[in-house]
């Protein structure tokens, strides 16, 4: 069986050419964010003061999301073992059996797992690879602040855009790939692909929220209650937990939450879709949803111009 031949779910010439231009789409769109990424990288990294404190910024930062992917990857294991096993308790869907007729619940329970650990994985890379993409920025807009605040604000903007872009295209390219191979059995295999993005999100987001948190609470307890330190002043050692905090809490966590948000509404998309499908029969209706998103990504590209 060839899983790319799209015909054997249906699809039509047009449909089938529509999928695989989703899927090109995605690929624009990560493409899109390493270009960014190499302009703001070419940018100057200012004086040796303002590197050190950046270094400080980033090696806590590295620190921090290094210690909490060793807390969830043990939640990983066990929650992907009980995706696995939840095809038993729940049965697959009349459109999944009619997919896969034979060996239907180890196909969904295989499929569910590897979507599981997919959505997971990159929502993972988006949170990770948004902050240090926002740690690298920060030094630079800083120095561009000097020359004049429209190249400073490009940077940030660049910067920011990194992270959309990544958001868009691993989403789109996990859930156009999911429905490439599952077909209309697809929102079977998705629930796996949103609850990685939410699980991984979660801890992300609430973990560097309350580490944020606490750490700005602490700086502006001791800086300015105690010693009358005016707010982010290089005089408090604390200050530097405190940007630690809002990379960690409001980069990587932020950006873990909105790839999360993104693709759970891919999901829900596609499982409206499967419902209109089983009403009138007709497959395009879980084909629009991925095309809908295909033309967000390129609106959003030019947008960023």
């Amino acid at each position: 069986m060839n899983i790319f031949d799209l015909s054997r779910h249906g699809l039509n010439s047009f449909e089938s050419i529509a999928i695989y231009a989703v899927l090109v789409v995605a690929f624009i769109s990560l493409i899109y964010a390493w270009l960014l990424k190499n302009i703001v990288l070419k940018k100057d990294m200012g004086t040796e003061k303002m590197q050190e404190v950046w270094n400080a910024i980033r090696v806590g930062a590295d620190s921090y999301l290094n210690r909490q992917l060793k807390t969830i990857l043990p939640a990983i294991v066990l929650l992907a073992v009980a995706l696995f096993l939840s095809v038993y308790i729940v049965p697959p869907s009349l459109e999944a059996t009619e997919e896969f007729p034979q060996n239907t619940q180890i196909i969904i329970a295989v499929g569910r797992t590897i979507a599981f650990i997919l959505g997971a994985s990159f929502s993972l890379v988006v949170g990770q690879l948004g902050m240090r993409m926002a740690i690298q920025a920060n030094v630079r807009s800083a120095s561009a602040a000097r020359r004049g605040f429209n190249e400073s604000l490009s940077i940030a903007y660049y910067a920011g855009t990194v992270t959309g872009m990544l958001t868009d295209g691993l989403g789109l390219l996990g859930g156009t790939l999911i429905f490439i191979i599952f077909g209309k059995a697809a929102p079977d295999a998705l629930l796996g692909f949103g609850f990685g993005g939410t699980l991984l999100a979660l801890f992300m987001r609430v973990g560097g929220g309350i580490y944020t948190k606490a750490a700005d609470v602490g700086a502006d307890l001791v800086g300015k209650v105690e010693k009358d330190i005016p707010e982010d002043d290089p005089r408090n050692a604390a200050v530097v937990a405190d940007l630690v905090g809002d990379n960690v809490g409001d980069c990587a966590g932020m950006a873990a939450d909105i790839f999360e948000s993104y693709e759970v509404t891919i999901v829900s998309a596609l499982i409206l879709g499967l419902s209109l499908y089983a009403l009138t029969g007709e497959i395009h209706w879980i084909v629009y949803p991925l095309i809908i998103r295909a033309i967000g990504v390129i609106s959003s590209i030019l947008g960023t111009f």
